[in-house]
């Protein structure tokens, strides 16, 4: 499934339509170059979800744990870009146990993440010369007939 989103506001609109489709043990990975649109995509999945605190790049950081709003569902945002494929510190991050009760959203993290769970979607991410952000869904496991509800947030 491909979208075509020609302002960072469409964007985080289609974030907001995924947001509201986010439960407690999804798994989003987010995939693409620097500049791609992660983070903004991020800050809409927060806004849809209705989560707490304000939405950076955890690069420094790694992983930010934004608390539960109204849907009840709390997001931890991971930027595993610094762990460099070290999945050891990974494992540090105990992800297995946050994904029980949260969504987690993971920048950088194909290759890796995906040992989290049988059901994820991959979210490509790709910036044109003309700053249109160019979406592809790869949805695995359950995700595969979760997605066609995202059709219609494009």
């Amino acid at each position: 499934m491909n979208f075509a989103f020609p302002t960072p506001e469409s964007t985080m609109d289609f974030g907001r339509a995924l947001g509201r489709s986010l439960r407690a043990g999804d798994l989003v990975l987010l995939a693409g170059p620097l500049g791609a649109g992660k983070t903004t995509l991020t800050r809409g999945i927060a806004d849809g979800l209705g989560v707490g605190g304000r939405v950076s790049s955890p690069t420094f950081v790694i992983a930010r744990v934004h608390p539960a709003g109204e849907a009840g569902v709390a997001l931890v945002h991971v930027d595993a870009y610094r762990l460099g494929g070290d999945l050891s510190q990974l494992d540090d991050l105990d992800l297995d146990t946050e994904l029980e009760r949260s969504a987690l959203v993971v920048e950088w993290g194909e290759g890796a993440a995906e040992r989290l769970s049988e059901d994820y979607l991959v979210v490509r991410l790709d910036r044109r010369e003309d700053d249109v952000r160019m979406v592809t869904l790869e949805p695995h496991g359950t995700w595969e007939s979760r997605t066609p509800d995202l059709r219609l947030a494009g």
